[in-house]
């Protein structure tokens, strides 16, 4: 009997925390900021930039290929937005999809502490912390807070990616310089 009502109890507090758990657990990380997420294509981004005036979007002039295979940049300047709490803003694609954005918030509307508080009390601590830089993160999304006041959101299956790709190229150059060695 004495075992039976231990096991009942074990249960009840068992099954508290797992609830407890749903009601006071912090939100999932965005996939970007305002009507803009990661995976969204050129075109996407663009009328979600023409539709939202704080990011200060001008048009095509504000789109530019970077080197490399299926890049492009998009850069915005609100800067001469009156209203904006916007600087500047990048959004980088790989093949066609957004990958990565990143955020400049002007310093003489908004301040660190407070979006860093705000990115606290909503996604929890972060999961790294170092003078420069807060960063959270899950299986999709690093989303990083960095000094001065820049927010950054990365695809983090595509970031993982292409930083295999580059130590896949690493590689390969330095077997070509052990092989240049070796042939001396």
């Amino acid at each position: 009997m004495k075992v039976n009502i231990c096991y009942k109890k074990i249960i009840f507090f068992s099954l508290c925390l797992f609830l407890s758990s749903f009601l006071f657990s912090e939100e999932a990380l965005p996939f970007g900021y305002a009507k803009i997420k990661l995976g969204m294509s050129v075109d996407e981004v663009k009328q979600a930039l023409k539709d939202d005036l704080q990011f200060g979007y001008r048009g095509d002039r504000d789109v530019s290929l970077l080197p490399g295979d299926n890049r492009v940049l998009i850069e915005t300047d609100a800067t001469s937005n009156g209203y904006s709490f916007l600087d500047r803003c990048w959004f980088q694609f790989y093949n066609g999809k957004l990958y990565i954005i990143t955020i400049n918030m002007s310093q003489q509307k908004m301040d660190h502490y407070s979006v860093f508080d705000k990115l606290c009390k909503k996604y929890g601590n972060p999961k790294s912390l170092d003078p420069e830089k807060s960063t959270w993160q899950n299986d999709s999304v690093i989303m990083s807070l960095e000094k001065p006041l820049t927010l950054k959101y990365t695809d983090k299956v595509v970031f993982d990616k292409l930083q295999e790709e580059s130590h896949a190229n690493k590689s390969v150059a330095d077997m070509s310089r052990e092989n240049f060695l070796e042939g001396l």
